[in-house]
């Protein structure tokens, strides 16, 4: 394990070892008995030029989604993109694009939860025709086909629908940008789908493309 301070080279690190890094973060999480590194004002100087993340984290914006607490990360660790339900639209594509293709970085992670409000949002919309108001509705139209295929398989309830919604979403990724298939095909880049339980605090994998 890094000490606290020390940069994290991407290249240094396969998918696997990557995705490891992140489990054992979020062991000591769910344990209570957190690291809290790269943190200090050492670290926050040796990023001042650069930067080296080990992974991306395409996240849900809900407030209790974290990525570097939830995974006991600091400074520089991790490249962060958020949006509500993690719906991928342009800028957020670019964005993780932009981690593989310039970063380097050799794990995306979408990071889905229980009980996720924009998940709960669609499965109501699909289920009574009625949709939100505003740019809200945008979200909804994204979310709707992970909604739909998971009603196809017999499932309606938000936890087990968020599941679906994140295997789509990585699926989706990879399909959708070729940047990413690419290094996903070459071995330089994994893309997995997680869920995190709130009550817990634990993070697990339900899927993935590439090798780990």
């Amino acid at each position: 394990m890094n000490e606290p301070g020390t940069s994290v080279d991407p290249n240094d690190l396969t998918p696997a070892q990557a995705w490891r890094k992140l489990r054992e973060g979020n062991s000591r999480f769910v344990a209570g008995s957190t690291d809290h590194p790269n943190q200090d004002a050492m670290r926050r100087h040796s990023l001042v030029d650069k930067q080296h993340p080990f992974a991306v984290i395409f996240g849900c914006s809900d407030s209790r989604l974290a990525a570097e607490i939830i995974f006991d990360l600091g400074l520089g660790d991790v490249f962060v993109v958020r949006t509500a339900g993690h719906v991928i639209d342009a800028a957020a594509l670019g964005s993780l694009e932009y981690s593989v293709a310039m970063l380097n970085v050799p794990l995306i992670v979408v990071l889905g939860h229980d009980s996720c409000g924009a998940v709960t949002a669609t499965i109501d919309s699909v289920k009574t025709g009625q949709m939100p108001p505003g740019f809200i509705r945008d979200l909804v139209e994204h979310i709707a086909p992970s909604v739909i295929a998971a009603r196809r398989n017999g499932i309606h309830d938000v936890n087990t629908t968020v599941v679906e919604h994140v295997q789509q979403t990585t699926h989706r990724l990879v399909e959708q940008s070729r940047i990413i298939s690419d290094a996903v095909e070459n071995g330089n880049t994994a893309v997995i789908g997680v869920t995190y339980r709130l009550a817990e605090g634990k993070a697990e994998m339900v899927s993935g493309f590439g090798v780990l």
